[in-house]
């Protein structure tokens, strides 16, 4: 039986530090503030709007919300986010994707001032992960070298295989995993990979982001190793008053009896990378004020 990893006792105990990080920064006359840019309806990014929103408030970050109707242009959403970056009070800006389908999510990141960019989506900050120098590193694969570090679990010398390219979790888990201080020896895995099961079971840290409810089954994890489970899927079930539920993209509970330690789905990841994102606005507000770096 492997040990859990709680993304929401560890994500709880990051936030504390933040709390106080943000006590102390206050004191020098520094409120760190988050701009949360909404467009349109959407029920999921409505509620994780709202998480976001509520975090900020126990850790004492100002957030201010601009919620935007479903026929805003691309001109209305871009004239706003270049009105936030020029704000000297705003320190963080995150616009939560998706957009409506008549708006081009890429050129709103790249609207986006780097140094505002606590999503760490732009690519000025993608090249500086992949320069070894990151800045701001997007919140969910910060999320999981946080949980890894604080953990316990030594990277270095491990063969890690990570489930999934995309540009949000894939590509940079697998840059910063190979990284000068993590050390790991990375594969990278997608749906033209070969012997896919043989790969996977090489690993001795297997991080799924694959988007495919519970794919990854027992046969495709070696005995021993730690699973990241970054999925987030909703499934079908009847037996629920919602008549579903929340699974990720690993088999939780028969690959719970090979792995050491695996993360949960929900609680694991998914409370970690709010958690990051708070984190990186506190820093933003840091550098903003020719600040070092908040050591994590």
């Amino acid at each position: 039986m492997s040990e859990l990893i709680s993304g929401k006792a560890i994500s709880a105990t990051i936030n504390e530090e933040l709390r106080k990080e943000v006590e102390q920064l206050k004191t020098k006359g520094i409120e760190p503030c988050l701009a949360v840019v909404l467009v349109g309806e959407d029920p999921a990014s409505e509620v994780y709007v709202r998480n976001k929103k509520r975090t900020c408030g126990e850790i004492g970050i100002r957030s201010i919300g601009h919620d935007l109707s479903a026929s805003t242009t691309q001109e209305e959403l871009e004239n706003l986010v270049n009105h936030l970056n020029e704000d000297p009070e705003v320190h963080g800006i995150l616009c939560q994707f998706p957009l409506p389908k008549s708006l081009d999510e890429t050129r709103v990141i790249l609207t986006i001032s780097p140094d505002k960019d606590v999503d760490g989506l732009h690519p000025l900050n993608a090249g500086l992960i992949a320069m070894g120098q990151p800045k701001f590193i997007s919140c969910t694969p910060y999320g999981v070298l946080q949980m890894l570090k604080r953990s316990g679990i030594s990277t270095s010398g491990k063969n890690v295989v990570v489930l999934g390219r995309s540009n949000l979790v894939g590509r940079p888990i697998a840059t910063l995993l190979s990284s000068k201080g993590w050390d790991a020896t990375v594969t990278v895995c997608h749906s033209r990979t070969s012997n896919l099961a043989e790969v996977t079971s090489q690993a001795d840290i297997l991080v799924a982001a694959i988007g495919i409810p519970e794919f990854v089954s027992a046969d495709m994890v070696k005995s021993g190793a730690v699973v990241i489970d970054v999925g987030i899927n909703r499934i079908d079930d009847p037996s629920k008053a919602s008549g579903s539920r929340m699974v990720g993209d690993v088999a939780f509970k028969e690959v719970e009896e090979k792995a050491s330690f695996i993360t949960p789905v929900p609680g694991g990841v998914g409370p970690m990378t709010i958690a990051m994102l708070m984190a990186n606005t506190v820093n933003a507000a840091r550098w903003q004020n020719g600040m070092d770096e908040m050591n994590l």
